[in-house]
Order: C-alpha cells, then sequence, then structure tokens
C-alpha cells in the first residue's frame, strides 16, 4: 500500500513527460528522447506520460520492460551470460570469494570448483578469488550449494551493471561554464572520446579503454560543471559481459589509489557482495562515491550502488524542475539534479542531447567536489545549496533537493 501513495504522489508531482532513458545494455547506444523502442519487439512505445492515465500501471511497465530486456540480454548472450541465485545477470561460470581463507578455498575445491586466481584489488585491501563452477552446474545452482556448505562466506556472482541513460548526437557541443574545482574526480563508465580531456583513462575490460557515447557525455558534464581533475575507468571495452562487479571493484580500487575524492558512478546493477565491499573500503579512506538511481520506474528494485550505505544516491527532474517518470529509485534518496534537455559530447566530439539519471549524476558529483574544495562538512554545504523541491523536506522524490539547476548545459 505504501509503494502504491508513493506512486500516486509521483504522479501528482508531474506532468506529461516524455519517456526515454530506460536500463542501457552492454555496448548498446539506445534511441534519442521520445522515441523508446521496446527492447523485445522493436516497435515505437508511447514516449509521452499521460497523467489521466494509472501512475501504477505506468510505473509496472516499466518494471516489466526492465524484466524483459534482461531476459533477452542473457538469452542473446548464453555463452558468456547467465543469471544468479537473485535472478540477476551476470558472467558464466564464475563465483567470487571474498578475503576467503584458505580452508574456504579448499572446501569449494572439495566441492568441484577450481580456483582460477586469487588477486588483491589494490587501494581497497581486498582479496578475491575466481572460481570456475564444477561441470554440470548452473551459476544459480552453484551459487546456493557453495552458500549452503560456507554459510559465513561472501560469495558472489560477477554481476552486470548497466548505463543508465542514452543520448543521441547533434552538431555541436555547449561551452563550459567558467568554474574551477581542485577536487579530483574519478568515473566508472565507459572510456571518454580523444577531445575530453582527462588525467587518465585506464581499462577494466577486454578492450578498453574504447571511447562511448556515454561515457563521454558524463565525463565531458563533469567537465562543463568545473571539474578540472578527472580520472576515468572504463569498466566495458568491447567486452559483452562489460561493467561486471569485479571490473567495478578493480576500477574503484585504481581510482581511490590514484587519488581520486569523488567517484561518479552512472551504472546501476543489483546487490552485489564484492562491489558492496569495495565502495564501503572506498569510503573509509576517505572516498564519496556519487551513483545513479537508474531509470527503469519507481516499481524497479532499489538499484546499486546507489543503495549502499553513504552512496550519494541521484535523481533526475526535468527543465521545468519535475521529477523524470522513468527515475528508478534507492533505498535512499540523497540529491536531485537536471537529467532531461541538456547537452554533452559523444565520443566522436558532437553535441548530444541527454535524458536519464545517469548525466544528473556527475553534475552532483561536481557539486560534492566543489564543497570539498572548502574543506569541512560538504553535507552542510550541499544542504544549504540545494534547492527544496516537492513536500517540503527530504522526501523520496527529490531527496534534499535540487542541486546544479542553473548550471544546466544548455544549446
Amino acid at each position: 500500500m505504501h509503494v502504491r501513495i508513493f506512486l500516486i504522489s509521483l504522479g501528482l508531482a508531474l506532468l506529461a513527460a516524455p519517456l526515454s532513458a530506460q536500463l542501457g545494455l552492454p555496448q548498446v547506444e539506445l534511441p534519442q528522447t521520445g522515441t523508446v523502442l521496446d527492447p523485445v519487439t522493436g516497435s515505437v512505445l508511447d514516449p509521452v506520460l499521460d497523467v489521466s492515465e494509472d501512475v501504477t500501471r505506468k510505473a509496472a511497465r516499466l518494471a516489466d520492460l526492465r524484466e524483459r530486456r534482461l531476459d533477452r540480454l542473457v538469452r542473446r548472450n548464453r555463452d558468456i551470460l547467465e543469471l544468479d541465485a537473485a535472478g540477476a545477470p551476470a558472467r558464466k561460470g564464475t563465483l567470487l570469494l571474498i578475503d576467503a581463507s584458505a580452508q574456504d578455498i579448499a572446501t569449494a575445491q572439495s566441492l568441484g570448483f577450481e580456483a582460477n586466481g586469487i588477486e588483491r584489488i589494490d587501494g581497497l585491501e581486498l582479496v578475491v578469488t575466481r572460481l570456475a563452477l564444477p561441470e554440470g552446474l548452473t551459476l544459480a545452482g552453484a551459487q546456493r550449494k557453495l552458500q549452503e556448505v560456507l554459510p559465513q562466506a561472501e560469495i558472489s556472482a560477477d554481476n552486470l551493471h548497466f548505463r543508465s541513460g542514452p543520448a543521441a548526437a547533434l552538431p555541436l557541443m555547449a561551452q563550459p561554464v567558467a568554474r574551477s574545482i581542485a577536487t579530483p574526480v574519478g568515473i566508472i563508465d565507459g572510456a571518454p572520446g580523444d577531445g575530453i580531456a582527462v588525467q587518465a583513462v585506464r581499462g577494466f575490460a577486454d578492450g578498453a579503454p574504447y571511447p562511448s557515447n556515454h561515457g563521454s557525455a558524463v565525463t565531458s558534464l563533469l567537465r562543463y560543471a568545473g571539474v578540472r581533475t578527472i580520472r576515468v575507468a572504463d569498466v566495458y571495452g568491447t567486452d559483452k559481459a562489460g561493467g561486471n562487479a569485479l571490473a567495478i571493484a578493480r576500477a574503484l580500487g585504481w581510482l581511490v589509489e590514484s587519488g581520486s575524492k569523488v567517484i561518479n558512478i552512472s551504472l546501476v546493477g543489483p546487490q552485489n557482495a564484492l562491489l558492496q565491499r569495495a565502495v564501503a573500503s572506498a569510503q573509509a579512506k576517505g572516498v564519496v562515491v556519487v551513483a545513479a538511481v537508474g531509470n527503469d520506474g519507481p516499481a524497479s528494485p532499489p538499484s546499486y550502488p546507489a543503495s549502499y550505505s553513504k552512496v550519494l544516491a541521484v535523481t533526475a527532474v526535468d527543465r521545468h524542475d519535475r521529477a523524470l517518470i522513468e527515475a528508478g529509485r534507492a533505498l535512499h534518496l540523497d540529491y536531485a539534479a537536471p537529467g532531461a534537455d541538456i547537452y554533452a559530447r559523444n565520443a566522436k566530439g558532437g553535441r548530444m542531447k541527454l535524458r536519464g539519471t545517469s548525466f544528473a549524476t556527475p553534475l552532483v558529483a561536481a557539486r560534492l567536489a566543489a564543497a570539498l574544495d572548502h574543506g569541512g562538512g560538504w553535507r552542510q554545504r550541499l544542504d544549504a545549496e540545494a534547492r527544496d523541491l516537492g513536500k517540503k523536506g527530504p522526501d523520496g522524490v527529490y531527496g534534499r533537493g535540487l542541486l546544479c539547476g542553473a548550471c544546466r548545459p544548455s544549446r
């Protein structure tokens, strides 16, 4: 009942809005705002939300589309992807043991699992053991079996995480605003194009670094908002299983070790034990992680890493400061920022029109970095800067308020 009340409240807060920026699949550039393709049938979905239509039904439809998209992704890539015990896509044939003891590894091997490598993730003090599955076991079955035998062990599938917003190319790029933010910011995404200046790019997937429109947009928005020092970790490359948890954990370690104080993750996925530990380790070193809530609507499952403890969860608004109807949800919500009718660069240096929570996230990350430039309590600075929207005080639609409303990258 409380979910229905929330959805109805959300619907009353919105006027008609284009419906786009659904879950991005690896290596797939999604259609332009206002033309949303059904990923299963290829047909064009109704791009406008009629406020007279039942909002709960619209939210359920978004959630259903998400499930169909994920099912289609796995069916089309059965050679490399499989569903884990929670029904989430992951790299096929691989389980991950986190900080496992020698006895845990020996027990796994006695059950037919094969240790394919043990690695320490620099910067996070995590040790990950990669296990190949016994012949004949599905990923879900193997995960349940190993957890039953090792109930205290941290066992994780190598889950995929997806970009949370599409973009389409236009002729030119808006000029940056005149700001200079010194606090270094890291990005975990695809690589930016050559025309977007960054301090460093490193690949953590097959074929990486490989320029992507999504990574280029997120990076150029950070530049636009005034961040001087940007490092980008490409966790996609040309890998069909890109965006996996192990790649993101490695990327987090590199960015922490390289000195990034804010890390932008405009990606969404399921809860994952390895990534949860990696985020907590980064936070313990004073790093603040900023993440998008995704674009699968308020009836979708909570998105991660946005839902992990102390991660700044970001939603998006349109040019009229209305919450995007497709914005997903997290277990908590911190801030909103512009995420529609804004512009950034694509991988070839052209201009893109954007929509999605992916693109609100770097604007919040930039304001956080600016707050850290001044030292002291960054939360108080952001709260003082945020403009309250919706009902008075923090709420489940806009969080603690709108940041960067005046720095909207426009034509």
